[in-house]
C-alpha cells in the first residue's frame, strides 16, 4: 500500500508502539495509537533506559541495536524540530558500560564473548589497572577481568515514549489511551480494524506492540505467538553525589538475558541517573503476571551490587519497582507481516531491549506495512524464520 493512503491501527502506547506510530505517520499513514491503559503504562515505565551493544553477541539482534542506536543518535536532533520549545529532554546519555567478571570462569567466559563482538567491528576493549580506576573509582579491586563499551548508552524510557508519541500526533496521528481492543474486524480473510468497547477502528493494517501482553491481544485478533511475561526488578537507592560513572555490570548478565530458564536469575547491573539516585537490578522469573515484590529477591540484588561497589552497603535503598518484558523463546523479537492473517503485523518479544531496539524496529515495521522489498533484517525476525517454527507449533498444540 503506499504511504498516502495507508490507515494503520497501532495497538500498544508504550515505546515501540510509539516509535513504530512516529515512523508511520512521517512517511504519510494514518495512524491510530490504542492502549488499554495510559502511555508508557507497561514495560516502559519498568525499565532502565538500557541502549546496549554490550550485551548482544554477533547477528540480527545486535545488527538491530546498532541500527537503533544510531537512530537515537539523530532523535534528540529531530525532535527539536518536531516538538514544541520546552519539551522534556531524553536525557540521552552515552555513557558507555563496563563488564566486570570477578571469577576465572567469568573472565574466560568474558573474553570470547568480547572477542566474538570484536571480530564484527564493537568497539570492546580490555581495561585494567589505573586505566580501570579511572573510568569507575570505587569499583571492587576483585576483578579478573573488564571489558569497556564505549557505545552503550541510555535514555529516559518514559519520557522518551511520551516524545515519540508527541511526534507522531505532530504528524497527524491520533492516540487514545484506556481503549482495548477486543475482536477483529475482517474482511476477505483481511484484518481491516479493531473492534473495542468505544467502538469500531478501521485501517488497511493493524500493528500489535504490546509487549509482554501480545499473546492476548495477538488471541484476540485470531492468531496466537510465543510471547510470555517475564518479570523483572529494580532496587533504587536514595540520591547521592555520583560515583558511579557508566553501565556497570557483571559477566553472568549476558547469560541471564540469553537463558530460557523460567527460574530465577539474578545478576548485578549497577548504574547512576542524573537525577542522583543509583538503580540496582537485574532480575528475571517467568511467573505469569504475578507482580508482587519478594525481598529475597531484592536482598540478592542488593548483596550483588555490594559486590562490585563494596561503597553501597552504606547506601540507603529508597524504592524498588519491577514490570514484564516481553520472553519469546528463541531470544528474537517478533517483526513483521503475520503470513496466517493479512494486514497482521507483529513488533514484540524484544523481552528487556525494547527501549535500545524501539527505534530499528518501527523502520522495519514501517517499510513492510508500505510494501517496500528488500527491507533490511526482515527475515531474521519474521514469525516464518526457522528457529521459531518449534515454539510456534507448541502455543498451537
Amino acid at each position: 500500500m503506499s504511504s498516502s493512503s495507508a490507515r494503520v491501527v497501532v495497538v500498544g502506547a508504550g515505546i515501540v508502539g510509539a516509535a513504530t506510530a512516529r515512523a508511520l505517520a512521517r512517511a504519510g499513514a494514518e495512524v491510530v495509537v490504542l492502549d488499554r491503559g495510559p502511555s508508557a503504562g507497561g514495560t516502559s515505565s519498568g525499565g532502565e533506559g538500557n541502549l546496549l551493544v554490550s550485551d548482544k553477541g554477533p547477528g540480527a539482534e545486535l545488527d538491530l541495536s546498532l541500527r537503533s542506536l544510531e537512530l537515537w543518535r539523530r532523535l534528540d536532533e529531530e525532535l527539536r524540530d518536531e516538538l514544541p520549545t520546552g519539551f522534556p529532554s531524553l536525557e540521552f546519555d552515552p555513557k558507555g558500560g563496563v563488564v566486570v567478571a570477578t571469577t576465572p570462569a567469568g573472565a574466560a567466559g568474558l573474553a570470547a564473548f568480547a572477542a566474538d563482538q570484536r571480530a564484527v567491528g564493537i568497539r570492546a576493549e580490555d581495561v585494567a589497572g589505573e586505566v580501570l580506576r579511572d573510568l569507575e573509582p570505587d569499583l571492587t579491586p576483585q576483578v579478573e577481568l573488564a571489558v569497556h563499551y564505549p557505545d552503550d548508552a541510555q535514555v529516559q524510557p518514559v519520557v522518551a515514549t511520551e516524545a515519540l508519541l508527541a511526534a507522531a500526533r505532530v504528524h497527524g496521528a491520533v492516540v487514545h489511551q484506556h481503549r482495548e481492543v477486543l475482536a477483529p474486524l475482517l474482511t476477505g480473510g483481511r484484518i481491516t480494524g479493531v473492534r473495542t468497547a468505544a467502538g469500531d477502528v478501521h485501517g488497511d493494517a493493524v500493528v500489535v506492540a504490546a509487549g509482554p501482553w501480545s499473546a492476548e491481544v495477538s488471541a484476540r485478533l485470531g492468531v496466537r505467538v510465543p510471547v510470555k511475561p517475564r518479570r523483572g526488578t529494580v532496587l533504587v537507592t536514595a540520591r547521592m553525589p555520583q560515583r558511579i560513572h557508566h553501565k556497570v555490570y557483571d559477566a553472568d548478565y549476558v547469560g541471564a538475558v540469553g537463558s530460557g530458564s523460567a527460574e530465577l536469575q539474578t545478576s548485578s547491573v549497577v548504574e547512576s541517573t542524573p537525577a542522583g539516585t543509583v538503580l540496582i537490578g537485574s532480575s528475571r522469573e517467568r511467573r505469569g503476571f504475578d507482580d508482587r515484590f519478594e525481598g529475597h529477591v531484592l536482598a540478592e540484588l542488593a548483596r550483588k551490587a555490594i559486590a562490585l561497589f563494596p561503597f553501597l552497603a552504606d547506601v540507603h535503598a529508597m524504592r524498588a519497582y519491577g514490570g514484564f518484558r516481553p520472553f519469546v523463546p528463541d531470544h528474537l523479537p517478533l517483526i513483521g507481516e503475520d503470513p496466517r492473517l493479512p494486514g497482521l503485523f507483529h513488533a514484540t518479544g524484544h523481552e528487556g531491549a525494547g527501549i535500545g531496539l524501539c527505534l530499528g524496529t518501527a523502520e522495519i515495521v514501517e517499510g513492510l506495512v508500505h510494501g517496500r522489498t528488500g527491507v533490511a533484517l526482515a527475515d531474521e525476525f519474521a514469525l516464518t524464520r526457522p528457529s521459531l517454527a518449534p515454539h510456534l507449533q507448541e502455543v498451537l498444540s
